[in-house]
């Protein structure tokens, strides 16, 4: 999820969130983007003008946060949704999925059609060295995603 918030912010977009725990070095990329997080799932972190809660396919529809979005009957998308809305539509997506690898697959894809001079986006949920980060929005035809193995999405 702090891939998403990070293209959605340098998107143009307010972004917030919250979780149960946020450790470095995703933490420390929600910082330094602006993006404030919440500890703990509380529906008072869903502030009152709100436009879209996406929410994150680990948690499920008994989450305190999710219920309060279903009660507000505010508008939501899961983060793949989320993704295919703001991000995906006219690229080539290149997803990679697995069990094993997909973390250091994705990320020598991206490195490698960046070096070609082709400029993909790419959202990876581990930290990329090469690009010092774990998003691009790229302005290439490409768009690489480390495909999440989550079941448990509401």
């Amino acid at each position: 999820m702090a891939a998403l918030a990070g293209l959605l912010k340098k998107a143009g977009h307010r972004v917030t969130g919250s979780d149960t725990q946020i450790y470095p070095p995703m933490s420390t990329l929600l910082e330094s983007a602006g993006i404030p997080c919440k500890i703990g799932y509380d529906p008072a972190h869903i502030e009152p003008n709100t436009d879209l809660v996406i929410v994150g396919n680990a948690v499920s529809k008994t989450n305190p946060e999710v219920v309060a979005t279903l009660e507000r009957r505010l508008p939501y998308l899961s983060m793949p949704a989320a993704l295919g809305e703001f991000f995906l539509k006219g690229k080539q997506s290149l997803v990679v999925t697995g069990t094993h690898g997909k973390t250091t697959t994705s990320s020598l894809l991206a490195w490698v059609l960046t070096s070609a001079g082709l400029d993909p986006g790419m959202m990876i949920g581990g930290w990329v060295k090469n690009f010092n980060t774990n998003h691009r929005l790229g302005k290439g035809d490409f768009f690489v995603v480390e495909g999440d193995e989550y079941d448990t999405a509401f």
